[in-house]
C-alpha cells in the first residue's frame, strides 16, 4: 500500500507519472489511452503531486489561462477571468457553490470575495488541499471557503442529490475519463434551477486525429498536463445536453480577436510583457528561465528537497508549454470553451 508523506503526497506516484505515456508520443495507441482513462486518479494525482509547486512558482495560485486586455497585468487578467465566470453564472450572497477541481484554491478565494457566495472546493489531491487550506486561512476566508477531498466522478455519493445552488469548474473536468460522467454527476448534485459554469479544455472541431501532426499535438498536451484524453469541443457541448442541461450560453473565448493572445505568457518573449511585474512571469518561460528552473529542480531533487520524479514532471511541463502555444497559434486547441448550463426546475 502506498504511503503518504507529511505534506499529502503519496509514495512514488510522481515517478510513475510518465509511464502512462509511450516514450515516443508518435507511437501512442488506444491501449495506452485506455490505461490512462482507467487509472485517471493516479494519472492526475501523480501529475499534481509533481507539478503543483512548479505551477505556483511559474504561474500563480490560480492554475488557468485567461484573456488579456492591452496593458493588463497577468494577475489582473486571471482575476477578471474568474469574475467573468461568476458574473455569467449569477453567483450571489447566500448561494452554496461547489468548485470542482479547485487546485490550491486561488479561484475559489477570488470568486468568494467577488460574489460573497459560500464555496466548497473539491479536490482529489491531498497535497493541493493542504496548501489550499493554508492559503485560505492566511487570507482570513476559512469560514467562507472550505475544501474537501473527493472524486468528481462520485459527487452524488459524497454530497447527495440536489445539494448545491451552483457548481463551476475551471479547466478541471478535462481530467475526467468522460465528460458525460462528470457532467452527469454535477447535474445530479445541483438543485432544480441550479447553474453550472465551466471553462473547458478542448481540441477545436477542426482538429482531426487521423492527421498525425494533430494527433501528436493532442498527446503532447495530455502528457504535459495530466490529461488522460483530449477531446473535441463538440463532445463537451453534446455531453452537457445529453445529461440534461439547458445550455444558456456557450462560446469559445479563445476565438475572440484579442490583440494579446491567451498563450502569450508561455511564449517566453519578455518584450511582450504587459506590465513591469509581468517580466518575471514571462521570463520564466523563456529559454534562460527554463534552463534555470530545469537545473534548480534537478538539484532540489538530488538533495531530497522535492520528491523523486519532480524533475521528470517538470520536463513534461516544458513539452506542454510548447504544445499549448502551437495549439493556440493554429487554433486547434482552446482552454476556455465557456458554457453556462441550467438544470431544469421540473
Amino acid at each position: 500500500m502506498a504511503t503518504s508523506s507529511a505534506d499529502g503526497r503519496v509514495g512514488n506516484r510522481i515517478e510513475n507519472y510518465n509511464g502512462f505515456w509511450k516514450e515516443d508520443l508518435g507511437r501512442e495507441d488506444d491501449g495506452a489511452m485506455e490505461k490512462r482513462l482507467d487509472s485517471y486518479t493516479e494519472v492526475v494525482n501523480g501529475y499534481y503531486d509533481g507539478a503543483t509547486e512548479l505551477y505556483e512558482y511559474g504561474w500563480a495560485q490560480s492554475f488557468h489561462f485567461s484573456r488579456f486586455y492591452k496593458g493588463e497585468s497577468f494577475h489582473a487578467s486571471l482575476a477578471r477571468h474568474e469574475h467573468y465566470l461568476a458574473a455569467q453564472m449569477g453567483l450571489r450572497p447566500g448561494m452554496r457553490v461547489l468548485d470542482v477541481g479547485c487546485g490550491v484554491g486561488g479561484p475559489a478565494r477570488e470568486i468568494a470575495q467577488f460574489s460573497d457566495a459560500t464555496i466548497i472546493g473539491l479536490n482529489n489531491n491531498q497535497f493541493q488541499i493542504n496548501r489550499a487550506r493554508k492559503y485560505t486561512a492566511r487570507a482570513g476566508l476559512e469560514k467562507q471557503v472550505t475544501f474537501v477531498k473527493g472524486d468528481f466522478m462520485k459527487l452524488v455519493e459524497q454530497f447527495g442529490e440536489n445539494s448545491f445552488d451552483a457548481v463551476y469548474a475551471i479547466e478541471a473536468t478535462c481530467h475526467a475519463p468522460s465528460w458525460e460522467g462528470v457532467y452527469g454527476q454535477i447535474f445530479k448534485i445541483l438543485k432544480p434551477g441550479g447553474v453550472f459554469g465551466v471553462y473547458e479544455w478542448c481540441m477545436a472541431d477542426e482538429w482531426d486525429p487521423s492527421v498525425p501532426e494533430h494527433k501528436r499535438l493532442a498527446h503532447e498536451i495530455e502528457l504535459g498536463n495530466g490529461i488522460p484524453e483530449m477531446r473535441p469541443l463538440r463532445m463537451a457541448r453534446e455531453a452537457l445536453k445529453t445529461v440534461g442541461f439547458t445550455v444558456e450560453h456557450e462560446e469559445d473565448l479563445a476565438a475572440r480577436p484579442d490583440p494579446i493572445p491567451w498563450y502569450y505568457p508561455l511564449e517566453g518573449d519578455i518584450f511582450k510583457a504587459q506590465t513591469f511585474w509581468d517580466y518575471f512571469t514571462v521570463w520564466r518561460m523563456s529559454w534562460s528561465g527554463k534552463l534555470v528552473t530545469h537545473n534548480a529542480v534537478r538539484l532540489l531533487e538530488w538533495v531530497g528537497l522535492v520528491p523523486k520524479g519532480t524533475h521528470s514532471v517538470g520536463e513534461s511541463l516544458k513539452v506542454a508549454a510548447d504544445a499549448l502555444v502551437k495549439g493556440g497559434q493554429t487554433k486547434l486547441f482552446t482552454p476556455m470553451y465557456l458554457a453556462i448550463g441550467r438544470k431544469p426546475t421540473n
